[in-house]
């Protein structure tokens, strides 16, 4: 049996092993899954809570605003009682999407996000009905234009797609109704066509930007986590299973405990039977696979191959399991240039910045006879290789975390920066 096999146990009524092997299974799955639904039940604890909310307030002012305007507005406009029903849907819509989303966590539910949108359409086509005779759209529209800005509200609640489709819809049917409702020359009036190019940009531009924020936070965020959870890693013992083997682990474990439990109670008699036998044989081989691999496998590798960014961008060669011969600062220097390499988080100048895509291999070992170390001391060649960004892109404290490594040495090769490294670690003959 291979790394990565799936045992499948059958549950006849005969085969008491299989139902507690299974039983066992389906325990550590349900505890899984529990995990699993409260922490997607508490996703906006990592911040977008806070980010909605500050868009619910945004809108809120820009409703203080436009209600402001249209009251002034009353004497003007031919047909006040529709711009009233306009605000009074809109404000309807917006209370009611908050309550909702305060009761239903951090997603809107899509039949709430249907009512929100139609109401929107609403309160947009009696705005535009109460000032179309006026002939400016722009300079009039008061709930047409809040209802743009009225998307920010659900940013965190709802998808960026179809945030950025409600918006594009809502500049495509202002921009629609402008065109027909403009009267004769008004394309050839700079002021007239400043003004609805103003009214278009603050009802579509406020949502994508609250979008732009938001996903840009939430990869931050992202990244950032699977850092602090690969960062546990760094003061791992030298050879130890990792976080997935671990969760592994805890199934084959309370497996065996059900079947011994099993055996002394006598639900299942001995000698085995085949079928149960064979069960049983599975169990324990897969038990003595996991505990080989836990003497092969280096903190490094569980680094590498349990971090979504660093899994794929990240090339591991370490014949000789080295990598467990550093000490926790070689080993946070080592990760942290790791990540400073092939990380592209997103700056507050560029929030959805994508660069190059960046790889990465790190060579460690093999050790060099004859080496000038100190006593007791081996010297660990490590090749660092990054490909997608240039010597001079290079942030600062990459070399400030190589530095924490050993002594080092750099240059460029085929639009590649290499970087050779001697490390000086304990010689393990010695412990």
């Amino acid at each position: 049996m291979s790394k990565g096999d799936t045992i499948t146990f059958s549950q006849p009524e005969e085969n008491t092993l299989g139902v507690v092997v299974g039983n066992a299974r389906r325990a550590v799955t349900s505890t899984a899954r529990r995990f699993s639904r409260a922490a997607n039940a508490h996703r906006a604890s990592l911040g977008t809570a806070f980010l909605g909310l500050g868009a619910v307030i945004v809108v809120g002012l820009r409703a203080v605003y436009g209600l402001i305007w249209f009251a002034s507005q009353w004497e003007v406009y031919p047909e006040p009682f529709a711009a009233l029903a306009a605000w009074i849907v809109l404000t309807a819509v917006l209370i009611g999407a908050i309550v909702m989303s305060r009761v239903s966590g951090d997603r809107l539910p899509d039949w709430m996000f249907g009512l929100f949108l139609a109401g929107l359409a609403i309160a947009f086509a009696l705005d535009v009905i109460a000032i179309w005779e006026l002939r400016n759209i722009g300079g009039h529209a008061t709930a047409a234009l809040t209802a743009g800005m009225a998307l920010l509200v659900l940013v965190a609640l709802r998808g960026r797609i179809e945030i950025l489709t409600a918006a594009a819809i809502l500049g495509i049917a202002l921009l629609a109704v402008i065109f027909f409702d403009a009267p004769v020359g008004a394309f050839e009036d700079s002021g007239w066509v400043a003004t609805q190019i103003t009214a278009i940009a603050g009802a579509v531009l406020p949502p994508i930007i609250g979008v732009v924020i938001v996903e840009s936070f939430r990869r931050m965020v992202q990244v950032e986590l699977d850092r602090v959870l690969v960062q546990s890693t760094v003061s791992a013992p030298r050879f130890a299973v990792g976080m997935l083997a671990s969760e592994e682990l805890a199934r084959l474990d309370l497996a065996a405990e059900e079947l011994l439990d099993a055996v002394a109670n006598e639900k299942t008699k001995l000698p085995l039977t085949p079928k149960n036998a064979s069960v049983a044989a599975q169990l324990a081989t897969e038990l003595r696979l996991h505990l080989i691999e836990g003497r092969r496998e280096t903190w490094l590798y569980h680094a590498v191959s349990e971090s979504e960014q660093l899994g794929k961008s990240v090339t591991l060669s370490d014949k000789s399991s080295l990598a467990g011969l550093l000490d926790p600062t070689q080993r946070d220097g080592l990760l942290s240039a790791a990540w400073l390499l092939v990380a592209d988080v997103p700056s507050a100048a560029n929030p959805r910045r994508r660069g190059t895509a960046r790889t990465l291999t790190i060579q460690i070992g093999p050790v060099v006879p004859g080496t000038a170390v100190p006593d007791h001391k081996i010297a660990v060649p490590i090749t660092v290789t990054s490909t997608g960004v240039p010597r001079n892109r290079v942030d600062s404290g990459v070399w400030d975390a190589i530095g924490r490594i050993g002594r080092y040495s750099d240059s460029t090769q085929d639009a590649s920066l290499r970087v050779d490294i001697e490390c000086i670690v304990d010689n393990p003959a010695d412990q």
